[in-house]
């Protein structure tokens, strides 16, 4: 599924009505939608007092739609006009019809009206300003959005619905308007619309619901735009697993990870490929190391290596590596390391001096080292996938933190084409690049996976899907997914703050399950 801008989204209903579809046809879908989803939202439709806010354009007439149809269904629907309407207005005179009340806020002085409303409602459907609006808010319809978001903030029983955009959302930038009215829930049609996973917008949004009743597929295929990761898209990559299969058929993993102060690294990683399917994990690290956590990793196998006396890895460590890493189906390389200069020597040996060939996972302290080499992807020849957070990534470009943050999409993109691998940009709706000009990005962000640890465990469930025989941006783009959806498990069941990165390891079967069979817990 397509991430559009407002002009593409735009663009893609001109085109189809020029092949004759009917915009009043997607009109009233939209508004039965968002009907449906208020029907959700509330406890008790009948009765139930919904205030829509009306805006001047197509946005308000999903709204009218919306109104008329809750009113057919019992609710005690209200609309509020936040600016004049045109002349003729079939929307506006449907509802009328159907009974529902409409105040007209040119003629609330003081908004004494909007106050009373908003007093009585339940639900308040944002309706006022949709995707094609990037002008300032000011004067009575500022007053009218910050009167509404007073009352939320005000009163917890109070949802607000959003009607493809929270009115005040750049629907292409993420830039968002300080009388923004936050959502609870935004339903969005066609499409996710680019600003709605682009920060500081992004925070506004609240869950995220995307309808696509009406649209065509095939709208879409020309597009030249992201490609939101879905549970679809993810079914169809993880592969098969047949029942006379044995662990050497499901992948075999060798994890080069943890040092002294990061043991838990290398058991986060291990057990993320392992709990994602991996048939076979092998753990090499120092001997003194091995024998602290093998208590822990039961499930793993290990190679011990030879270490100093303050326990950083011998010249002779590439060499064993290289012996120990036949037959092996993927290279994760980097959890917990550490950086020892001694380390830092091994991964550049492994990675650039005498390559390794086999698919690697390039994590943590290995990005650390490979951002202190110059040009250093001219000499990788393995397939690779990186995960650098934006801490990491801003290491590796040696531009500023900030720069990073603010062109995540373009960041991912340009770096995957430039280091001819797949990137993992991690962080609130992660994206993911393609060396071939290809994004996809995440419809996750999920507070509860802020926490030391679980950027292992998805280095091991890229890992475990590499092995599996996913190509490095499949791995990539399942691994994101899947990860995200053990966190939105967690977070249901523990919540958004307190959990562990250890917690997600029975998840990610869950996940995997949940998936296969036809479920999901992200928009779309």
């Amino acid at each position: 599924m397509k991430i559009l801008t407002s002009q593409q989204m735009r663009d893609v209903e001109e085109a189809a009505a020029r092949r004759g579809a009917s915009l009043d046809a997607l009109m009233e879908q939209a508004g039965l939608a968002v009907a449906r989803q208020a029907q959700t939202m509330l406890d008790i439709l009948h009765g139930t007092h919904v205030l829509i806010l009306v805006g001047p354009g197509n946005n308000g007439d999903d709204g009218l739609v919306a109104a008329r149809v809750l009113r057919s269904w019992g609710a005690a629907a209200q609309t509020y006009l936040c600016a004049p309407r045109r002349a003729e207005d079939p929307k506006l005179e449907a509802a009328l019809k159907e009974g529902v009340q409409v105040t007209d806020g040119a003629a609330d002085h003081d908004l004494q009206r909007l106050r009373l409303l908003l007093k009585d409602a339940s639900l308040v459907i944002d309706a006022v300003l949709g995707i094609g609006s990037a002008r300032p808010l000011s004067g009575s319809l500022a007053d009218v959005l910050r009167m509404a978001a007073t009352a939320r903030a005000a009163r917890r029983d109070l949802r607000i619905l959003a009607v493809d955009v929270p009115t005040g959302l750049n629907a292409t930038t993420g830039e968002a308007d300080l009388a923004i009215l936050p959502a609870d829930v935004t339903i969005t049609f066609g499409a996710p619309k680019a600003g709605q996973f682009l920060f500081p917008g992004a925070e506004y949004v609240g869950q995220l619901k995307v309808s696509t009743t009406g649209f065509l597929p095939e709208w879409f295929d020309s597009v030249a735009a992201p490609d939101a990761i879905t549970a679809d898209l993810v079914r169809a990559l993880l592969p098969a697993r047949s029942i006379a299969g044995h662990k050497g058929m499901f992948g075999k993993v060798f994890v080069l990870a943890g040092s002294q102060s990061y043991l838990g690294a290398a058991y986060l990683a291990c057990m993320g490929a392992a709990r994602t399917g991996a048939g076979y994990v092998t753990l090499a690290m120092p001997f003194r190391l091995q024998a602290i956590l093998a208590t822990k990793l039961t499930e793993a196998t290990y190679v011990t290596l030879p270490e100093t006396p303050d326990g950083a890895l011998t010249p002779d460590a590439p060499k064993l590596i290289r012996e120990a890493l036949n037959g092996y189906d993927a290279l994760l390389i980097g959890p917990g390391l550490g950086q020892h200069p001694a380390t830092v020597a091994t991964v550049r040996n492994l990675l650039l001096d005498e390559p390794v060939t086999t698919p690697v996972v390039i994590d943590a302290d290995a990005l650390n080292a490979l951002a202190k080499t110059e040009r250093w992807w001219e000499r990788l020849c393995a397939p690779a996938v990186l995960t650098p957070h934006p801490g990491e990534m801003a290491r590796l470009l040696n531009v500023p933190l900030k720069e990073v943050e603010e062109h995540r999409w373009n960041t991912a993109l340009e770096s995957a084409r430039t280091w001819n691998a797949s990137v993992v940009l991690k962080g609130a709706f992660t994206a993911v690049g393609s060396p071939h000009s290809l994004l996809r990005v995440s419809p996750f962000a999920n507070p509860a996976l802020a926490t030391a640890g679980t950027g292992d465990v998805l280095a091991g469930v890229i890992a475990g899907l590499l092995a599996q025989g996913l190509p490095p941006y499949d791995a990539a783009s399942a691994g994101v997914y899947l990860h995200a959806t053990a966190g939105e498990l967690m977070r249901q069941e523990i919540g958004d703050a307190g959990a562990i990165a250890s917690d997600l390891l029975p998840r990610l079967p869950q996940a995997l399950h949940l998936i296969k069979e036809g479920g999901t817990l992200g928009p779309i």
